[in-house]
């Protein structure tokens, strides 16, 4: 049995190049919204916003690949099932390559339908438009690495995960940099950099696994691959998690269509706002990520007691981080949002809305923590139960709320953080202890 000590040692090695790799993520989103937030028009900036949200829509969706892979691999790691690591990484492939092929397939029909929720000026749509036809080719690489990074953070390696992201992120803001600073380009320059840097992330992932991890592939034959019965197992987890990711984008999605309606200047604003959303989801989901190697792991070796102890510290830890990042919005809230737009017109309307993005941490940490802890136990059908009745409370607020304006939107969303950890936590002790 591990003490309380050593789990918290596990924790830091898993959760400390987690919240550096994601960390680098909205890095890269704040990186396009400052270049596009410093062009002649705000419908650049819009656009990114826009095109940010299918692709949310299409890569958040498509999610399971990464989360069904790393509570099965997990579990397999915990049962020194070591060859069935290897045949979820090859599963998560097929299953990704087949899916980037009919996104590409169907691109068209994807931003007429997107284009149908969304409303908004005829410039924000054009440039989003252009910024989806470019970007969606980068599909079968990100699916791809959504495969790599379940099987790595199942075998209770965070590292890899933090290397490919980093490199990833740090040479699409380089491509960034060249395509719209020193080549002129625009939204076509932050779309294409994307895509490459997404196939060298997929290159360097199979160096890696071929490196370190080569014999959980060999000997391998197709036919344990595709065994009937694992396949419905990881497809009936990945349809709860589809439903659940789809239920959170779509609620976003929501969320930036409302922003729209109520005016560009609105729309902008919120963009940079939900940067600050990100700064801070993705920081705590480093720990979830922890959370779900670990739980994942300890499932499988059937070792309750740490199971309970690795999900009341994770709690701990979440919670305390989350106060320290509270701390520095409340702190550099104004300073940060010059990072993002040197408009001063946009800044002064921003600051009023700083208060949702001050208590955002410590609100939603219930909500990521239990996600990583669910996902790593593969206790899908609760994710999905909790999503899917949060967001018929969020859409129910949004109506209710949406004549205090931009507030009431802040306000609704908030509610649906709040929802989703509370049903989670009350979910808890049916299906994980």
């Amino acid at each position: 049995m591990h003490n309380p000590e050593n789990i918290n040692k596990q924790i830091y090695r898993l959760a400390l190049p987690n919240i550096v790799s994601n960390f680098s993520i909205p890095l890269l989103g704040a990186v396009d919204t400052a270049l596009m937030g410093r062009l002649e028009s705000a419908s650049y900036l819009g656009a990114v916003g826009i095109g940010g949200i299918i692709f949310s829509f299409i890569y958040w969706g498509f999610g399971f690949l990464r989360m069904t892979t790393t509570g099965l691999t997990a579990q397999a790691f915990g049962e020194k099932d070591l060859r069935e690591c290897g045949r979820l990484l090859l599963r998560a492939i097929c299953i990704g390559i087949i899916s980037s092929l009919l996104l590409i397939i169907l691109q068209w029909q994807l931003i007429d339908f997107s284009f149908l929720l969304i409303d908004t000026g005829s410039d924000v749509e054009h440039l989003a438009r252009v910024y989806f036809h470019i970007r969606i080719y980068a599909a079968p690489a990100t699916l791809c690495l959504h495969a790599f990074h379940g099987v790595f953070l199942g075998l209770q390696n965070a590292h890899f995960p933090m290397v490919l992201t980093v490199v990833v992120n740090l040479i699409n803001v380089a491509l960034n940099l060249v395509f719209v600073k020193l080549l002129g380009m625009k939204i076509e320059g932050v779309a294409l950099a994307t895509v490459i840097a997404q196939y060298i992330g997929v290159f360097l992932a199979i160096l890696l696994f071929w490196r370190h991890y080569r014999g959980l592939l060999t000997p391998l034959r197709m036919r344990e691959v595709l065994v009937l019965s694992k396949l419905k197992r990881f497809l009936s987890i990945s349809g709860d998690i589809f439903i659940r990711t789809c239920c959170l984008v779509f609620s976003f999605a929501v969320f930036t269509a409302k922003s729209a309606a109520l005016s560009d200047t609105i729309l902008a604003i919120n963009t940079i706002l939900l940067q600050f959303i990100n700064l801070m989801s993705y920081a705590i989901d480093g720990l979830a990520f922890a959370a779900e190697s670990l739980i994942g792991k300890y499932k499988g070796a059937g070792d309750m007691p740490n199971l309970k102890r690795t999900t009341r510290q994770i709690f701990f830890w979440s919670f305390l981080f989350g106060i320290v990042i509270m701390l520095i919005f409340v702190l550099f809230g104004e300073q940060l949002l010059r990072l993002f737009t040197d408009q001063i017109p946009l800044i002064v309307q921003a600051k009023p809305y700083l208060l949702w993005i001050t208590v955002a941490p410590v609100i939603n940490v219930a909500a990521y923590i239990w996600d990583g802890i669910f996902l790593g136990a593969t206790a899908s059908k609760a994710l999905r139960d909790s999503v899917v009745l949060s967001t018929v409370l969020y859409l129910v607020a949004i109506y209710l709320l949406m004549p205090f304006g931009n507030h009431g939107l802040w306000g609704a969303l908030t509610l649906l953080l709040i929802a989703r950890g509370v049903s989670l936590t009350v979910l808890a002790p049916k299906y994980l202890f």
